[in-house]
């Protein structure tokens, strides 16, 4: 299952202080841990699972000692080391835990304020380029750029429906009529799909659409172009450039936890450019942008996207929607089932 190696957003950084978190991936309940004040703050990925006797290692607590973080058991007190392995039974206090007595430990990091989590190693078969690593988002870590996470956003329908959301220009005039968009402005040119291969992502370049107000100072409509980037099949880029009398650039990362096969959770992290909007009001305006795409998505049926030949569902398709089907077609690429019908 290609899920399983891919990496996923699971828990804001912040979430993740003194106190152990219980979270989920792909159906697997997490323990998420954090060493404070040891190994510059790391976070660990366990399953959430005593090996001793199965008692959920969330409900726990972290000790700070000599020897360095553990995560203590709270059935029997068993604590375990960084590297997952049992370091001292209270019962019996002299005993020396075995390589066996040891928790089941993920990879997980740190990158644009989200815990990011891997179930699985690739397999003997590389990933795709790019796929190795959490999705990078330019320009992530450049210091002229202040980053906002916003979310999260629980979700009832699956991640492809909403990627596939974030990639649609043409909804613009009807969802965000008087925010994004106009309806006697529908039209949008949808620009230059450069479709990966072996599995590599979607670049699309120069798409246009037409927005009220190119800007916060403008006092007209202008078409604003947008370049968008699918690096991951459960995330993606738009980057918006600061035009002429527009002294903003902005750009946005979707990334989406798959909860299930029709629900998800998703957080966007917005990195801006000349923006003189406070966190809280950058936070707000995503708010109410999203609160507007939630109950048309949601009732999308199916919940799941359909893609490829063999979908038992069959959707048709307009001029508009050329980004939305080669999306589909990266997933197909890549055997994504999770989420697809």
């Amino acid at each position: 299952m290609i899920e399983q190696q891919l990496w996923h957003p699971v828990i804001a950084s912040h979430q993740v202080r003194e106190a152990p978190v219980a979270c989920a991936l792909l159906g697997q309940p997490l323990v998420l841990w954090r060493e404070q004040g040891h190994d510059e703050h790391r976070v660990h990925a366990w399953a959430d699972q005593c090996p001793h006797r199965g008692a959920r290692l969330s409900l726990g607590r972290v000790l700070i000692g000599l020897h360095g973080a553990r995560l203590e058991c709270p059935y029997h007190g068993w604590q375990f080391g960084g590297a997952g392995r049992c370091q001292h039974v209270p019962a019996a206090p002299d005993f020396v835990p075995p390589p066996a007595h040891c928790a089941n430990v993920f990879e997980a990091q740190e990158r644009h304020g989200l815990v990011w989590v891997r179930l699985r190693p690739p397999a003997a078969q590389p990933l795709a380029a790019g796929l190795s690593e959490p999705p990078a988002f330019a320009p992530g870590d450049d210091p002229a750029w202040r980053t906002v996470l916003c979310g999260p956003y629980e979700l009832n329908t699956s991640a492809p429906r909403l990627v596939e959301n974030f990639l649609d220009l043409s909804h613009f005039g009807f969802v965000h009529e008087g925010w994004l968009g106009e309806r006697g402005h529908a039209q949008v040119q949808t620009g230059t799909v450069e479709e990966g291969v072996d599995g590599a992502g979607l670049v699309v370049r120069d798409a246009r659409a037409w927005q009220p107000r190119a800007y916060a100072g403008a006092d007209e409509g202008a078409w604003i172009a947008y370049r968008y980037e699918v690096p991951h099949p459960f995330a993606a880029v738009l980057r918006k450039d600061a035009t002429a009398g527009d002294p903003v650039s902005n750009a946005i990362a979707l990334v989406i936890r798959p909860d299930g096969h029709e629900l998800c959770t998703a957080w966007f992290v917005m990195a801006t450019q000349g923006d003189t909007s406070t966190d809280q009001e950058l936070i707000a305006f995503q708010d109410a942008v999203f609160a507007q795409d939630r109950p048309v998505v949601e009732s999308q049926t199916p919940r799941a996207l359909p893609i490829g030949r063999s979908a038992p569902v069959t959707e048709v398709h307009g001029p508009a929607d050329r980004v939305s089907s080669a999306y589909r077609r990266y997933l197909n690429r890549l055997g994504i089932a999770l989420g697809t019908c």
